[in-house]
């Protein structure tokens, strides 16, 4: 029965781990016992330069997911595949995800705007560029990565001022 299984690799390899277990499954002639190899990622929202790059980001550095059935043959494959560290469960019996657990990774719920990442520091100095306060510098306070928002200290009548902006609203300086 295929079930899908949490290979452990080094940190950083995934991708190369991926493409050797790919090509072992072709080549000792696994293609039966294993379906599919994925790296779970996202597509996340940064800011560079004040433009908008979406980019692949890992979720789950350091591991890979593997659709297989699991018997001695295609243990061995995997095992044996340079990078793999083993796999996630007791060492003698790896323990097959649920299928909430397989949909949550591989994003099969409804698909969601990209999620927006900070490259902003507290205590960094920025510059409003648009809204009402624009032109105006502060000390970022606070970051909302969830709602894209900064909370940012500006000076106002010679008074410190909390002021909400997006990440989009701000440039450092």
């Amino acid at each position: 029965m295929f079930r899908w299984y949490v290979v452990n690799t080094y940190s950083g390899h995934e991708n190369k781990v991926k493409q050797n277990l790919e090509h072992r499954v072709v080549s000792l002639g696994q293609q039966r016992n294993v379906r599919q190899v994925v790296v779970p990622t996202e597509s996340v929202s940064e800011m560079k330069d004040s433009q908008k790059v979406t980019v692949e980001k890992r979720t789950m550095p350091g591991y890979v997911l593997v659709n297989m059935d699991l018997n001695e043959d295609s243990w061995g494959v995997v095992k044996g595949t340079p990078g793999v560290t083993g796999f996630v469960g007791s060492s003698n019996e790896p323990v097959p995800l649920t299928q909430g657990e397989v949909d949550r990774l591989l994003h099969k719920e409804v698909a969601a705007a990209p999620r927006t990442r900070a490259q902003f520091a507290i205590g960094e100095t920025v510059k409003v560029i648009s809204g009402p306060l624009s032109d105006f510098s502060g000390e970022i306070a606070e970051i909302n990565d969830d709602a894209a928002k900064l909370r940012v200290l500006v000076s106002i009548f010679g008074r410190e001022t909390p002021v909400e902006v997006g990440f989009d609203q701000v440039k450092k300086l």
